[in-house]
């Protein structure tokens, strides 16, 4: 009783625009400004191609989201439905929701620790004297406070950190289109730098799709939409509005403004390091490094931000199924999962002390393995849709207000190429680490729940037993 009372306490008053702008904000993060150049520095101007493949598998998981989230908008969104979709096999629906929500936990809490470690990077661009550490700490403890207020200051600082991010691509995209159709002055119309110095694929295919691995990782946060959902005034309207506004303009904003970096900056090019600086420099634009470092930042800060809701929010359902201590579930006055958030912030706090104690080990192996958690997630997201459209369908058809397109095709497709790019990252040098790490993780959390589900074995028999 009282895991529902504090279920129904959790719903708040997330405004539609605020959901709208944090499903966009969720897929423009720092890895597009910052990370794409490794992608176009190993692949070339075909680049493009990796986001537009990895993109569109996103676009699809979105669609599943979004069917699923109006149907059965619940705490937890996804970890819930992983436990549902298995209902008929207890066993297996345990297993799969402990692992989604563990999984995606892990996830974000590792975000909240190399954010605030880039953010601090950032800000020394202006204060250089002050030490990373004090910054990474000021900025967590800033951000929870933030989480810690209320729902709503989440979504308001959340809404305003997307709005800066989104209207930076859009400026971009406007600036930058201008340029190469030769509107810019003193630019002629010309396709740039996008087939010269070695053509379109300079590289071949094989960095292509090495591009698509790595670019899988900087899509994510999208489905923050339908974990915010569960604590929107109206759920069903929410999510389906969100979705269907980030399904188009991801792919817009990635692959326009990647399309629009290359063109305007060689490929193989020390520009390539910073791609949107340079770009904005290839257009003349002034102080072209301190406009893209205060974007960035707000990206950072934006991803910071939603580490800690994110995390909060998943563990948060984790405890009503009992896959995490229920002394976690309390809420305070204004609704909000104050150990929850602090869990998770603690855990932060951890990491970052790792990264400067033990950078090239414990920091390391964080860093490399929660990308391939990431994809496990998507992955176990897709075989729950596939089940649970096929019992609505059967049980309740008139929930299904939005439904994933061509199913059970296009999921079955989405399916196979998320387990390709897993597949792939074992044949791709720079990748084996990250997957094997990926394995490490998942092996561990296999573990976890292998004692847990003992422990419970236990407590059956003796309610007196403890560890």
């Amino acid at each position: 009783m009282a895991n529902r009372d504090n279920a129904a306490h959790l719903q708040s008053s997330l405004k539609q625009r605020h959901m709208s702008m944090i499903a966009l904000g969720g897929v423009i993060g720092a890895g597009l400004f910052v990370g794409s150049g490794v992608v176009v520095h190993a692949a070339g101007p075909a680049a493009v191609l990796s986001f537009l493949i990895t993109g569109a598998l996103v676009v699809l998981v979105m669609r599943m989201l979004g069917e699923m989230a109006c149907a059965l908008p619940a705490v937890g969104s996804f970890y819930e439905y992983a436990r549902l979709a298995w209902n008929d096999k207890p066993v297996g629906g345990e297993l799969a929701g402990f692992l989604t929500g563990w999984m995606y936990w892990y996830f974000w809490v590792i975000v909240v620790a190399v954010e605030a470690v880039a953010g601090a990077n950032l800000i020394q661009f202006w204060l250089p004297d002050i030490p990373a550490w004090a910054i990474s700490l000021a900025l967590l403890v800033v951000l929870t406070l933030t989480n810690l207020v209320s729902v709503a200051s989440y979504g308001e600082f959340e809404f305003w950190f997307a709005s800066i991010k989104v209207a930076a691509i859009v400026v971009f995209l406007f600036l930058g289109a201008l340029f190469v159709f030769g509107m810019w002055p003193g630019a002629v119309a010309s396709t740039g730098h996008l087939l010269s110095h070695g053509g379109f694929m300079p590289n071949g295919i094989g960095p292509v799709m090495a591009g698509a691995v790595a670019a899988t990782g900087f899509y994510f946060g999208a489905e923050i939409v339908t974990i915010a959902a569960a604590e929107a005034a109206e759920p069903q309207q929410a999510v389906a509005r969100a979705t269907n506004s980030v399904i188009g303009r991801v792919l817009f904003f990635y692959v326009g403004s990647i399309l629009l970096v290359v063109m305007l900056v060689p490929w193989n090019s020390a520009g390539m390091a910073t791609p949107y600086v340079s770009a904005l420099e290839a257009m003349r634009i002034p102080a072209a490094a301190h406009i893209m470092n205060a974007v960035v930042l707000t990206a950072v800060l934006s991803a910071l931000n939603s580490g800690l809701y994110a995390s909060s929010r998943m563990l948060f359902a984790l405890t009503r199924r009992g896959d995490a201590p229920r002394s976690l579930a309390r809420l305070n006055a204004r609704g909000v999962p104050v150990r929850a958030i602090l869990a998770g912030t603690l855990f932060g706090y951890a990491a970052v002390v790792m990264s400067y104690v033990s950078p090239d080990t414990v920091f390391a192996f964080l860093v490399n393995s929660y990308g391939t958690v990431a994809i496990f997630v998507y992955v176990l997201i897709a075989f729950s849709q596939l089940k649970l459209r096929k019992r609505l369908e059967r049980e309740a058809p008139g929930k299904l207000k939005v439904r994933m397109w061509g199913f059970p095709y296009l999921t079955w497709v989405a399916i196979a190429g998320m387990l390709s790019i897993v597949g792939a990252m074992a044949f791709l040098p720079d990748q084996r680490t990250p997957l094997a790490l990926g394995v490490v993780s998942l092996t561990v959390l296999l573990l976890a729940f292998t004692v847990r589900s003992i422990w419970r074995k236990l407590r059956a028999q003796d309610p007196e037993f403890d560890l």
